[in-house]
């Protein structure tokens, strides 16, 4: 009988599985800026304190980024020593070249419809013809891909006038791991609140007014105010009265009170004082090994006490211990003697310890069935 047993392949089976975490941020200094390197989740009183981990928010505006060089990023070198100096070179852009990114990556098909520009382009079919690949014929299909989250119609709006501003919200990966999980995204400015409609729309709570849209995988938020029906626009509030004149039936707006009520704009959620809340979503792999003991294995025990003594032997005057052959000893070789195990160790091919599984009670092996254990890794 040996000490070690081959693992089959049958006997590994490796499961993904899916975790989350709630995060929620308060403002971090009076100026608005949240979330800092250092600050603390109020979810579990830790400390995220790892480098460039932050969230960062930031005003992109509809202008000439070659003579408007205004900067824009609430994460700069003013934290009193809580942003590296390092980490504040990087977290500020200009407000122009934010407009223009996000509108390159996520809304280049949607400047003039909000469910998405539908164009006719040719195609490359291999193998049309004998003379070679060429282009044929013209589809109906989207000019870029931007960043499409499932097969329904998606609701996007951008603001082309001049001067237009949309915000930006951008939570590292380090924070929300693979996706942030669709529906936990909030985010509160004084009583009102945005929150995702788990579509990748971002709506005023309560009401269908869309303000953006969410990015998961890529942890982005984008405020365009695309209820821009509503009096004030994009700027740092937005005013609805609650008259039949402006108000939507049947929507939130409509039973906000009597009066004109004050909803933050952009500007108030990205640069105000504001809430945010949001769950991080990563996959953790785990490694099952089954580890089974037939009835005629390991039915003995090794453990060198058990053995039957060696001798001392005697080599130039200098007596050394010879342990024995192997042989167990008497009291160990009856039919009721049964080992138990307590411990089981995993090891590479060159016999190399990996990993050591300790069972909660003593675990007496049968001599009549087989016995299986099974071995649980996260990696």
């Amino acid at each position: 009988m040996g000490a070690w047993k081959q693992f089959l392949a049958s006997d590994i089976i490796v499961n993904p599985f899916v975790v989350n975490k709630g995060f929620t941020f308060t403002p971090g200094t009076s100026s608005g800026q949240f979330a800092y390197l250092g600050y603390t989740s109020s979810v579990s009183g830790e400390i995220i304190n790892s480098d460039a981990v932050g969230i960062n928010r930031f005003l992109g505006v509809n202008t000439n980024y070659y003579t408007n060089l205004t900067l824009t990023g609430q994460l700069t070198s003013s934290l009193s020593g809580s942003v590296p100096a390092y980490l504040a070179d990087f977290v500020q852009y200009n407000q122009g070249l934010v407009y223009n990114s996000i509108k390159q990556l996520y809304y280049t098909n949607f400047l003039s419809s909000s469910t998405g520009d539908i164009v006719e382009q040719p195609v490359l079919v291999p193998g049309f013809n004998s003379s070679g690949d060429v282009l044929i014929g013209e589809i109906q299909s989207p000019l870029y891909d931007n960043f499409l989250q499932s097969t329904l119609v998606p609701t996007r709006f951008w603001p082309t006038a001049s001067g237009a501003e949309i915000g930006i919200i951008s939570i590292p990966s380090k924070l929300f791991g693979e996706y942030i999980v669709p529906t936990s995204f909030r985010l509160t400015s004084g009583s009102f609140s945005l929150i995702d409609d788990g579509e990748g729309n971002v709506l005023l709570e309560n009401t269908t007014f869309n303000f953006g849209n969410i990015i998961y995988p890529h942890g982005i938020i984008i405020l365009t105010n695309s209820a821009s029906y509503i009096n004030g626009g994009g700027g740092g509030s937005i005013t609805a009265s609650a008259g039949y004149g402006i108000s939507l039936y049947g929507s939130g707006v409509y039973g906000l009170g009597a009066g004109v009520t004050t909803i933050p704009g952009i500007v108030g959620f990205i640069t105000g004082s504001v809430t945010c809340s949001f769950s991080s979503s990563l996959t953790i792999y785990e490694a099952q090994y089954k580890c089974t003991l037939r009835e005629s294995e390991f039915n003995a025990t090794l453990n060198p006490s058990a053995q039957k003594s060696g001798s001392l032997l005697t080599v130039n005057s200098s007596s050394f211990y010879q342990r024995g052959d192997g042989t167990l000893s008497n009291n160990v070789t009856g039919s009721y003697f049964s080992p138990y195990v307590t411990t089981v160790g995993l090891y590479d091919e060159a016999q190399n310890l990996l990993a050591v599984g300790k069972l909660a009670q003593p675990l007496p092996t049968s001599p009549t069935t087989d016995t299986t254990i099974l071995i649980n890794i996260d990696k």
